[in-house]
């Protein structure tokens, strides 16, 4: 809800030619409570100043030399094209109040100015602004929390695939290679076991950011859940940065944790699909890193393993029981 306080502390922006005008209004409003009261004499200023400052609340005086009100309300329409415009305008003709409101403002105020009215208008329409905003702000938290994970803040699996499909049509059509890594902490339920799940989550967060440190800006890193994280990499010069980039991320988690005063060590598997190779859709190219990360796994952890074209043949089957080379982490050697 919005309460007397945010009301009082709310931005107030008044525009008039006449300094006369921006006095009155001023002392109006300030023996009422109010705090955050700016004003400007020049119309060409107003779009600049609402889109600097973000007001909750315009008075605009309509009639005004250079730009009317009018043309200032089309200016702010163009910078705001939001559903609520925080504009109350101020004229002393009647026949402007419909016109004024079919152009875009909220409410209107008549000269000569009544005290009553003035201070009415301004709360109810700073009540109603300031509730618009509220709800916005809860619509865009929700919409983060739907797409978002809420322990470490990556995406989530929803957001990921889209990610990923935006990621396949991108290099559908520029003919260029991505990959997906499919990543899996080894022996993360140890942490847990001896050092409490508020280590474990604190290990999560941390290897969260590690994870977004080790790849491109253009990466996605996300959360499936529990210690399940995968990688969309973006177009990718050739195919062997993928086992650059793999061996990176590998090397970053494998720095000790420092966790509640305890050093802690950990280390993750990674399975690699790359596209066109391993697969051309979402599903293959997901469970394609699945069973290379499998692969991983089996042939002692640590390391990482990019799949082979019998993995994207037989994606959607069951595992194989090998799914071709894996790269100590480690050791750098080969292994079939």
């Amino acid at each position: 809800m919005v309460s007397s306080s945010d009301i009082l502390n709310a931005g107030i922006l008044i525009v008039d030619d006449l300094a006369a005008n921006i006095k009155l209004l001023t002392q109006i409003l300030v023996s009422a409570g109010y705090t955050s009261i700016a004003s400007t004499m020049n119309s060409f200023e107003v779009c600049e100043l609402h889109r600097k400052h973000s007001y909750d609340l315009i008075l605009l005086d309509l009639l005004m030399p250079g730009l009317d009100g009018f043309q200032v309300l089309e200016g702010l329409k163009k910078i705001a094209p939001e559903s609520y415009p925080p504009v109350l305008v101020i004229t002393a003709k009647s026949d402007q109040k419909l016109r004024a409101l079919q152009a875009g403002a909220k409410d209107f105020v008549s000269k000569p100015l009544d005290l009553a009215e003035v201070l009415a208008r301004v709360h109810n329409m700073l009540e109603v602004r300031l509730l618009y905003k509220q709800l916005g702000d809860y619509s865009q938290s929700m919409e983060a929390l739907a797409l978002h994970d809420a322990l470490t803040g990556l995406p989530n699996r929803r957001l990921l695939m889209d990610r990923l499909s935006l990621a396949l049509v991108h290099a559908r059509r520029n003919k260029s290679i991505m990959a997906v890594m499919y990543l899996d902490l080894d022996g993360f339920n140890q942490i847990n076991n001896t050092s409490g799940h508020d280590a474990g989550d604190t290990m999560l967060k941390m290897v969260a950011a590690r994870l977004v440190k080790a790849v491109r800006q253009e990466d996605t890193v996300a959360r499936l859940g529990g210690d399940e994280f995968v990688i969309v990499l973006w177009k990718l010069t050739h195919a062997d940065d993928v086992a650059k980039l793999a061996t990176k991320v590998i090397k970053a988690i494998s720095q000790p944790f420092s966790i509640n005063d305890s050093c802690l060590s950990m280390t993750v598997s990674v399975g690699v699909s790359i596209y066109p190779t391993h697969g051309e859709e979402v599903e293959t190219l997901m469970k394609s890193a699945d069973l290379a990360l499998y692969e991983a796994k089996r042939t002692g952890k640590n390391n990482f393993s990019i799949a082979t074209p019998t993995v994207a043949e037989d994606a959607l089957l069951t595992k194989p029981g090998t799914t071709g080379v894996s790269l100590s982490a480690d050791k750098g050697t080969q292994m079939l």
